[in-house]
């Protein structure tokens, strides 16, 4: 399967937030954490202090009036469903052309597969270091909203 949704960012994108691929609900929406249950969008509102996004286009507005980018490790690859388990044969996107423009002071990860992905594929080539979040999935259910948006406030350091 090949990732259907083209990244958000600009040149004024100062944090990168990476997941491994995206969801079934995600790709049939074409666009990031599209599973109504997905608690990034209320987490990130939280972190932003402001609304939360209902819909594509304010989630887009939301992210790049925040000088957040957000993309997947992952640009091709096996899946089944929407399982990170389920994942083989990798083919790793290519950061290069965000890492040029934007003026990216930090990256993160969602979650353990993204960030182990990451390590294996992306930071051999880029040797940029990458903060592991816990996962914003519906699948994460040892993380409270709050205790996610907790966890998630370390983004605000590099957004200022």
């Amino acid at each position: 399967m090949i990732h259907p949704i083209a990244p958000v960012y600009d040149k004024d994108s100062r944090v990168l937030i990476l997941g491994s691929f995206p969801s079934v609900k995600s790709r049939e929406q074409q666009f990031f954490y599209g599973h109504k249950q997905n608690r990034f969008w209320r987490v990130m509102a939280n972190i932003l202090e402001c609304e939360a996004p209902e819909d594509i286009p304010q989630k887009r507005n939301m992210l790049i009036t925040h000088h957040v980018a957000v993309w997947d490790v992952i640009a091709s690859c096996e899946i089944t469903g929407s399982s990170d388990a389920s994942i083989r044969n990798v083919q790793p996107n290519d950061l290069s052309d965000i890492l040029s423009l934007a003026d990216i002071r930090a990256i993160y990860t969602n979650g353990g597969k993204a960030h182990q992905l990451y390590q294996k594929y992306i930071f051999p080539v880029n040797g940029r270091e990458a903060c592991l979040l816990p996962s914003t999935s519906p699948a994460n259910a040892a993380y409270s909203l709050d205790r996610l948006i907790e966890a998630w406030k370390v983004i605000r350091e590099n957004l200022k």
